[in-house]
């Protein structure tokens, strides 16, 4: 039987989803970077041969290592730290040539390059090492785009609050400024004048220290947190594309690239974000004409064979610009995380997981002759975050309490909605108050919704967003009744 390593970070889709099919493909051993969920452990944890964990030291206290595997791993640095590459890509190999991998795979964003690196070593197949890291760092994605002649927005490379100024001067506003190597709409901000920068400069840090502290920060470069971009924000125009309001402007194209040659798969669609650029939920199928869909499709193949990936998951984003224009957002040399590889898998009957599997351990992999454009039913992964759909923060701070929610009367008839266990906050827990810059620290959990169709699940999706801040509260007055009760019985 074939084994497989997987190695987890932060990032990607739930575990209890992902796990089986990766078993189903051949022995499951885990690396774990950071430390590994405790949700649904008892779901994913039976599908794992072996479980080895490097765990992070604090900065106060010795480093220490636990493991369920046939040796110990050495604990790595801690995630508040620059990690040194080689460090984690030594670890990678060595828990690899142990149990004696054939392929090695990772869903994080911040494993990505890390892993490449661990494969190219190895003599498996990867990504790439050259190839991961433009698809990681966003200054070199844009330029080899530029210059190839892909669109992408104006942008520039900045190192200090000084340069930003420049640029701010330079370049058209409004600007977005961000980290380089984020996920997950971590630190950007939306910039209007150069009288910013200072302050800007600041919320930027303020941002990356929340990423840190959620552990969604790269693994393997040193240093990634300087790396800044700035770029002109492109405006989008979902109108000059939908034939109905409540689009989102843009959309990604879910794919593999196997062996250099690119197989795009579907594109999932997009609800309007909250400002400024955090992502509220990804759906199928797309209901935009094939015909645009197939310019999509190769605007986005573009995209992605100019930056030389030889084989793993894509997830490239497109701005749908006014006049049936496109722009290039980013690419990623991995799945969609959250839950978008089961919205393709639910849609379109596709197993993007498994084939991406089957690919690295060289066995034959069954692709559509063509980007579907058409599945079966909708799906949605639905981010649940303290706002409402401008941007405005909840006035109140329920307790996270999803599965407690009555859901009759928000959602269409014959829809459903399960909360994803594994991007749970604690039960409980207060819901943060909203920071426009902190992306993913904001979440309070993620949604699985399926519809009947396109149509009904926009509504669905729409009314949740739209009710869930009283439907919480209402979960929190019925439990706190119950108990008044139980009390007085």
């Amino acid at each position: 039987m074939s084994r497989i390593l997987y190695v987890y970070a932060k990032g990607g889709t739930a575990l209890e989803y992902a796990f089986p099919r990766i078993a189903a493909c051949g022995e499951l051993h885990v690396l774990a970077l950071m430390p590994l969920p405790t949700a649904a452990a008892d779901v994913w944890r039976p599908y794992c041969a072996s479980v080895t964990e490097a765990v992070p030291a604090p900065a106060s206290a010795p480093a220490t290592a636990t493991a369920t595997a046939p040796v110990p791993a050495p604990a790595l640095p801690g995630a508040d730290a620059p990690t040194a590459g080689d460090a984690v890509t030594d670890e990678i190999v060595r828990v690899a040539k142990h149990i004696g991998a054939d392929a090695v795979v990772t869903l994080s964003e911040f494993a990505v390059l890390a892993v490449a690196h661990a494969a190219d070593r190895l003599g498996l197949r990867g990504a790439g090492p050259a190839a991961a890291e433009r698809a990681r760092d966003k200054r070199l994605m844009r330029e080899v785009w530029a210059a190839a002649g892909v669109p992408v927005p104006a942008f520039r490379r900045v190192g200090s609050a000084a340069e930003l100024r420049a640029a701010l001067t330079d370049l058209t506003p409004p600007l977005l400024l961000k980290a380089a190597w984020s996920a997950g709409s971590i630190a950007q901000l939306v910039l209007h004048a150069p009288d910013e920068a200072d302050g800007a400069w600041t919320r930027l840090e303020q941002a990356l220290d929340k990423g840190r502290e959620i552990r969604m920060s790269e693994l393997y470069e040193t240093g990634a947190d300087r790396a800044v971009i700035v770029e002109e924000i492109v405006s989008g125009a979902a109108e000059d594309w939908y034939d109905r309001p409540g689009h989102g402007d843009y959309v990604s194209v879910e794919g593999i690239v196997a062996g250099g040659v690119y197989h795009p798969l579907c594109i999932t669609a997009r609800l309007p974000t909250i400002p400024p650029f955090n992502e509220v939920a990804s759906t199928a199928p797309c209901v935009l004409p094939e015909a645009l869909q197939r310019e999509i499709e190769e605007v986005s193949r573009r995209a992605v064979d100019t930056l030389g990936l030889d084989t793993c998951g894509t997830h490239t984003e497109l701005k749908l610009c006014a006049g049936g224009r496109l722009a290039v957002i980013e690419t990623a040399a991995r799945f969609g995380g959250v839950m978008i590889t089961r919205t393709v898998e639910e849609v379109f009957g596709i197993d993007p997981i498994a084939l991406l599997v089957r690919e690295l351990l060289g066995e034959r992999a069954d692709y559509p002759e063509r980007m579907l454009t058409e599945g079966t039913g909708a799906a949605a992964s639905l981010v649940a975050a303290p706002a409402d759909a401008t941007g405005t923060p909840w006035r109140t701070r329920p307790a996270w309490a999803p599965r407690s929610i009555d859901w009759t009367g928000i959602l269409s008839p014959g829809s459903a909605i399960e909360a994803v266990a594994a991007f749970d906050l604690p039960p409980g827990r207060p819901a943060p108050v909203y920071d426009p810059a902190a992306g993913a620290a904001n979440w309070l959990g993620i949604f699985f919704l399926t519809a009947a169709d396109a149509p009904a699940l926009l509504r669905d999706c729409t009314s949740v967003l739209a009710c869930l801040e009283t439907a919480l509260g209402r979960a929190a007055t019925r439990a706190a009744t119950r108990t008044t009760t139980r009390t007085a019985d």
